[in-house]
């Protein structure tokens, strides 16, 4: 992640980087300080970041869209986009500059809050770098516009030719360690490892092959259609590893109630997590210094991952438990060490083809890799892109599924905190809840005031799904008519007040936008 001080621009949007990804927010901190990169900050709060931004667009949640549209209106309408890149790279940009003609930066402000005149500036910087990147995490993908919002992050990518060079790109920032590591290896509903689809004859074949058995060509259901399923009927149990649905899912007890239904629920990790309570057999797992094996960060960096202690009593890691629950049921396996699994991975990866245990040493190995001469691969679409040519699509800004009215009149945006990053295990932390023992909701102390709440005080928020009870902290980091509660305490359950509304591409749900009614409790 040394790239931050190859860029001359960086955008960084649905990320409160400093807290959720530290490293990687030092680093975008110091391109700023020491390299003179321009740094563009799009978030409805106030975080670390923007006091480090040139230009902070506090758009309100759930416009993300309209924000990326709006941006792209004046690199078309001035020219600023790299026609060359496009004419030679890409496909389907003329339809994007129709697309985003309705959106002026006057009406983007109607639409954000975002003062039109911020939304120009920000389009010259971002556009007139050589090198300019963009850095995003799950503000942007956890709306019913999540997949619109990424794509429409790819346009303006695709637009000013920011991408596959040093300091450009598209960067998610991954939630968790191995949440790339997980993908890779087929923990989507949808693909077998190395992103090849279920749908696909060829690769349906090649993993039969592989694994003796035959396989379905239908994709399977994400985490919250599982719970709906449950509901229905149609799933009777479920194998979950590592995951607290009860704490992180929407709709928090639809969920409870789906986990009392089923017939056979079957939970494996580090902690009796509030989900495990509900498990009629839990499996302790090893913890990640308790194993071996690898990880893939966010840079698409493979890494080992070497034991430093044992696992405390009955603990083993996942993949002991996984092959001796597989052998009692009748599937044969016979993997003895991490680096077997390794052997497999490359023979059906193409993306991982080249990696082996052995050859991770102490940096690890960028995918893709094809060939043990392969050194691993830096930048991504250096000449072309995966399909050939880069696909601008033509989007539609919509407006988030809860939108405020007269009865849940704020705004509702979740995230995480610095000092409880994930509580299943922070929580557990003796110093951690030192410092951060309790839940708090942020709101704007006009809010405050017009309510008649002051710091301190506990409050209540009502939404369409279900209520909370929390203490307030009254704040400027949030603008007058948004909250802000994090997700990581059971006693205050955000996702209680999310509904289950989905991303129809990605499924995802919309935990970034709600509305509230908040009150003295």
């Amino acid at each position: 992640m040394n790239e931050a001080h190859e860029s001359d621009c960086i955008l960084v949007i649905g990320s409160n980087t400093t807290e959720n990804h530290p490293i990687i927010g030092q680093r975008i901190k110091r391109a700023v300080r020491t390299a003179g990169t321009k740094l563009i900050v799009a978030d409805p709060r106030a975080i670390e970041l923007s006091d480090y931004a040139h230009l902070w667009l506090r758009q309100k949640p759930g416009t993300d869209l309209a924000l990326i549209n709006g941006l792209l209106h004046v690199i078309v309408a001035e020219e600023l986009y790299d026609a060359k890149f496009i004419e030679e790279r890409t496909e389907g940009f003329e339809d994007v500059k129709k697309a985003v003609v309705p959106y002026t930066p006057e009406r983007v402000e109607e639409i954000t809050g975002v003062p039109a005149e911020v939304i120009t500036k920000a389009a010259r910087l971002f556009a007139r770098g050589s090198r300019s990147a963009i850095y995003y995490a799950m503000g942007i993908t956890q709306h019913v516009l999540g997949t619109h919002n990424v794509m429409g992050l790819a346009n303006l990518a695709m637009a000013c030719g920011h991408i596959g060079k040093p300091g450009t790109g598209v960067n998610p920032l991954r939630g968790q360690n191995n949440v790339q590591g997980a993908c890779d290896m087929g923990g989507l509903p949808n693909v077998y490892p190395g992103y090849q689809p279920v749908t696909s004859e060829e690769a349906r074949r090649k993993f039969e092959a592989a694994w003796g058995v035959k396989l379905s060509p239908t994709p399977g259901l994400t985490v919250v259609e599982m719970m709906n399923a449950v509901h229905d009927g149609r799933i009777k149990g479920i194998y979950l590893i590592g995951e607290n649905p009860v704490l992180t899912d929407p709709d928090a007890k639809h969920v409870e109630e789906a986990l009392r239904h089923l017939e056979c629920f079957v939970v494996q990790d580090i902690f009796l997590t509030e989900t495990a309570k509900y498990a009629d057999v839990v499996l302790p797992a090893a913890g990640f210094g308790e194993k071996e094996g690898t990880f893939t960060n966010t840079e698409r960096r493979v890494q080992k991952l070497n034991r430093a202690v044992l696992p405390p009593g009955q603990a083993r890691q996942d993949w002991q438990i996984v092959q001796d629950l597989a052998n009692r049921m009748g599937y044969p396996m016979s993997y003895f060490s991490p680096a077997d699994i390794m052997e497999e991975v490359a023979k059906v990866t193409p993306s991982y083809g080249g990696i082996t245990y052995h050859r991770l040493g102490d940096m690890g190995l960028q995918w893709p890799c094809p060939t043990t001469e392969h050194h691993g691969t830096r930048i991504l679409h250096t000449q072309a892109f995966t399909r050939g040519k880069g696909k601008f699509h033509a989007l539609e800004f919509q407006p988030a599924a809860e939108t405020p009215d007269e009865e849940f009149s704020v705004i509702l945006t979740s995230g995480r905190l610095h000092y409880h990053y994930h509580a299943t295990i922070s929580r557990r932390s003796k110093g951690l809840e030192e410092i951060c023992p309790e839940p708090f909701v942020e709101i704007n102390p006009a809010d405050a005031g017009r309510l008649g709440i002051v710091d301190g005080q506990m409050v209540k928020l009502i939404s369409r799904h279900g209520e909370v009870q929390v203490k307030a902290e009254v704040t400027p980091r949030v603008a007058p008519g948004v909250v802000f509660l994090s997700f990581h305490f059971a006693e205050a359950r955000v996702n209680e007040l999310i509904g289950a509304n989905l991303d129809p591409i990605a499924k995802i749900p919309e935990y970034k936008a709600g509305a509230v009614k908040v009150s003295k409790a």
